[in-house]
């Protein structure tokens, strides 16, 4: 089984991720963020740098999604392929930031993966406001995050509502992660019984 944990920067998906794959006794699978060669430098030029990170981010996600499936493990994965190709490459797009020709010939690869590979088994997207994104991303303290702008993460965030509301490719949980901490036993275990409702009907 597959599981996927989707959300903005500063939702919560790795410490879910951990603490979901201890609970299921799941595999995790974690977004490659420490040994990213282009994160320092896209965030000291995103226009320079966006191109590169997402084909990396891209290449990256793909290797993932076809290892836990030649595995046959029981998975979670933080962050999923899609998020890339229809939130954060349009949004560099958009913003001026990823050029017509590189979305384009990003977005041609991307469609090609999807010839590939397999939605997951159930998607579970962490729904948060900018101030819990803000607040979640100061706590964590990583110095490549601290130029985040308040509008990027308003941008990002509508275009995840976007994106879920138009997903089709299979089993979709959403958690409101604004008054929840995952850290504390009674808010993982609404999460967890929400999650155990959804995949007894997988099997």
């Amino acid at each position: 089984m597959h599981v996927a944990v989707a959300g903005n920067i500063g939702s919560g998906k790795t410490t879910l991720t951990g603490l979901l794959a201890k609970h299921y006794h799941w595999e995790p699978n974690y977004e490659d963020v420490d040994d990213n060669p282009y994160l320092n430098d896209f965030y000291e030029d995103m226009q320079r740098w966006s191109f590169n990170l997402q084909i990396f981010f891209l290449n990256s996600r793909l290797n993932q999604i076809l290892n836990i499936r030649k595995s046959g493990r029981q998975v979670i994965q933080d962050r999923t392929i899609y998020e890339d190709a229809f939130i954060f490459a349009p949004n560099l797009h958009s913003m001026g930031l990823m050029s017509k020709r590189d979305f384009e010939n990003y977005s041609t690869l991307f469609q090609l993966m999807m010839s590939l590979i397999s939605p997951p088994d159930l998607l579970v997207y962490l729904r948060a406001s900018v101030p819990t994104l803000v607040n979640q991303i100061q706590m964590r303290g990583r110095e490549y995050e601290n130029s985040i702008r308040l509008d990027y993460l308003k941008r990002l965030n509508e275009r995840y509502e976007a994106w879920i509301e138009s997903y089709k490719l299979g089993k979709l949980l959403i958690i409101d992660v604004d008054h929840l901490d995952f850290n504390k036993p009674e808010d993982l275990g609404l999460v967890i019984n929400k999650i155990d409702a959804q995949i007894h009907g997988l099997f």
